[in-house]
């Protein structure tokens, strides 16, 4: 998978990528992140990106001119499965939308900053609208970030164990059982006798009866 973030201040998101599963990931070449600096295709001296709304108003806004040019230089190069902005009044992102996205070969994930971008590149370079929570970021980079984080660890071979995806929350609208680890008993909490049993098939009922339970008293509407 290819995934292309275009971005005002692409170094918001260096971190998130240079650690853990995502470095891993990137590293054994099981995916290919490129953040790419929107001022690389701004016109002017200064490299501006941005310019006051029409009609007024507080904030500025990212110009429809370099975000054309980065998204056609990508396109010129590499054919897309989708152009994704990341937007508060997006599709809310859910585990079923990221197994979609992890099935698909080519991303582009435009970030919006400041006031957002020119209208225009909603109606006629993007695909599809996602946003991660009914909030308002400073712009959409940690945004990017967290879509990835959930695609690219479901792509094969990016977890260790990969049917530990498959048992995250969410992905049978169930929320995830509680674990434990050593040691069985700390400050006289014991772990539950069924884990340490070893008995694999009521070990698995004791874990959907608890991710029922929990996700009951939790999240009632996932069950709906």
């Amino acid at each position: 998978m290819r995934i292309d973030i275009i971005s005002a201040v692409p170094e918001l998101m260096s971190s998130a990528f240079g650690h853990s599963i995502l470095k891993r990931a990137i590293k054994n070449q099981l995916v290919e992140v490129n953040l790419i600096n929107l001022r690389d295709y701004a016109t002017s001296k200064q490299r501006q990106i941005d310019d006051y709304a029409f009609g007024g108003g507080a904030g500025m806004v990212l110009m429809i001119e370099p975000i054309a040019a980065c998204i056609n230089d990508l396109k010129s190069k590499n054919s897309y499965d989708e152009v994704i902005y990341m937007s508060p009044d997006g599709e809310l992102l859910s585990q079923k939308l990221c197994n979609h996205f992890s099935l698909l070969k080519n991303l582009i994930i435009l970030c919006g900053h400041y006031k957002g971008v020119d209208e225009r590149v909603r109606q006629h370079l993007v695909t599809r609208e996602v946003s991660i929570g009914d909030y308002v970021l400073s712009g959409g980079e940690l945004a990017a970030a967290v879509l990835s984080d959930a695609v690219i660890r479901l792509l094969p071979g990016v977890l260790n164990d990969e049917t530990s995806a498959l048992s995250d929350s969410f992905q049978d609208n169930l929320l995830a059982p509680p674990v434990y680890t050593r040691p069985a008993e700390f400050n006289s909490w014991e772990v539950p006798p069924i884990l340490l049993s070893g008995h694999t098939a009521n070990i698995d009922k004791w874990r959907h009866e608890q991710s029922l339970e929990r996700t009951r008293a939790r999240r009632p509407d996932l069950l709906k």
